[in-house]
């Protein structure tokens, strides 16, 4: 994997190039990226970068400040270069003996404990498929259904093993480390060996939540913080690599803020009438009675946790536009005829502050939705709280 199939990031891309070509590269990097912003296959192509470096004979400074051998002729290899490198086949196919993973498993049968290397098979297929993929994809790409996946002590002990062993190939080993949230308390285990690593050993963790990161961990990295990709090159990527139509691609594009594997989502949805149904939900809710809402509440349970949430980001997509709506004026937001005449819509059922109230309990809906809450529970209960946010406004959404 190379720097540039990482969707955007360019400023992040150079930073951590110069820092390998500087000699300038702490032990321990924490990559934090919100989901969908691209953060594990960026450290995927920085771990990558930094093991094909070419090995030598002469000492030269190292990356941690020291000094290794390395071969006369270039001491560095760019991130577009390492091609060249008799190394870069095997590290790209995950495969090279001195790049290791670790991330959330899940046992297979009762009594196991398992490590991540029991899984690397189906972790190479996943990178490959789904490189944007969240904790949730990953668990059910190996069939964990309702199983809560963890990074264990047995996990952590293979840690210490496997980077106590020397390098075989390149100068470097490398361990990224992804998702430390789900390291409980036995993640203490780890402190020593990333404070005191072993010479030549980088580790590479890639989080999503900075706050549920063992705080003991957390001092002990060097934070390199990974901004959403912008609309514009999220609307690039859907052109270009998922061969969306431009029309499809720029309204995706708006919904996904950034999240292109909620962007990828969407378009495998994209036929999906999300805005009759946000009609039906809505005149249900204001104007229908408690049979329509329990109707509707019935509907949205049967579609499944993907698409209730890709409904409720729509739904927040549409008040953000009837927002800018307001302050900029229906000329200057581009957005699509109907989208438009929606979002004007939204503005005559609420004012600014209830469709931010809104938006707060969509995104609290969301998050509920993720860790698995009951549908038809959360639905009647956020229908109750739309109602009550904009009971005085009744005003019947027509087709």
């Amino acid at each position: 994997m190379l720097f540039k199939d990482i969707i955007g990031q360019e400023a992040v891309k150079q930073h951590l190039a110069e820092m390998v070509q500087h000699n300038r590269l702490s032990h321990a990097l924490l990559f934090l990226g919100k989901e969908g912003s691209g953060a594990l296959p960026l450290a995927i192509a920085f771990s990558q970068l930094v093991i094909c470096q070419p090995t030598a004979s002469e000492p030269v400074a190292d990356l941690f400040g020291g000094f290794t051998p390395m071969q006369s002729g270039p001491a560095y290899v760019g991130p577009d270069e390492i091609i060249s490198q008799s190394s870069f086949s095997r590290a790209e196919q995950l495969i090279h003996p001195d790049l290791h993973f670790s991330y959330p498993v899940i046992p297979r049968k009762a009594g196991d404990k398992p490590i991540s290397t029991d899984y690397i098979s189906e972790w190479r297929e996943f990178i490959k498929q789904y490189p944007y993929g969240n904790v949730y994809d990953w668990l059910q790409f190996i069939g964990a259904e309702n199983k809560q996946g963890n990074i264990t002590a047995h996990e952590c002990n293979d840690i210490i093993h496997k980077l106590s062993l020397k390098s075989f190939e390149s100068e470097y080993k490398v361990l990224v480390l992804w998702m430390p949230e789900y390291l409980g308390k036995e993640g203490n285990k780890l402190l020593k060996l990333i404070e005191e690593p072993p010479p030549n050993t980088l580790f590479i963790l890639v989080a999503e939540s900075e706050e549920q990161i063992l705080p003991t961990i957390l001092s002990r990295c060097q934070l390199v913080k990974i901004p959403m990709p912008d609309d514009k090159e999220i609307e690039a990527a859907l052109l270009s690599r998922a061969k969306a139509s431009p029309e499809t691609a720029r309204q995706i594009a708006a919904i996904a803020e950034g999240n292109y594997r909620e962007a990828l989502q969407l378009l495998q949805h994209a036929e999906e009438d999300w805005q009759s149904l946000l009609r039906d939900w809505l005149n249900a809710t204001l104007k229908g009675g408690p049979l329509a809402q329990i109707r509707f509440t019935a509907e949205i349970s049967e579609l499944g946790r993907e698409k209730q949430k890709q409904f409720l980001r729509y739904f927040n997509h549409l008040l953000e536009t009837s927002i800018r709506i307001r302050v900029l004026g229906t000329e200057k937001v581009h957005t699509g005829d109907q989208e438009r005449d929606f979002a004007v819509r939204l503005n005559k059922i609420a004012s600014v502050s209830q469709q931010q109230a809104i938006i707060e309990e969509l995104d609290r809906a969301s998050y509920y939705i993720e860790r698995n809450a009951n549908a038809k529970m959360l639905f009647q209960a956020l229908t109750l709280k739309l109602y009550h946010i904009i009971q005085n406004k009744t005003l019947i959404l027509n087709t």
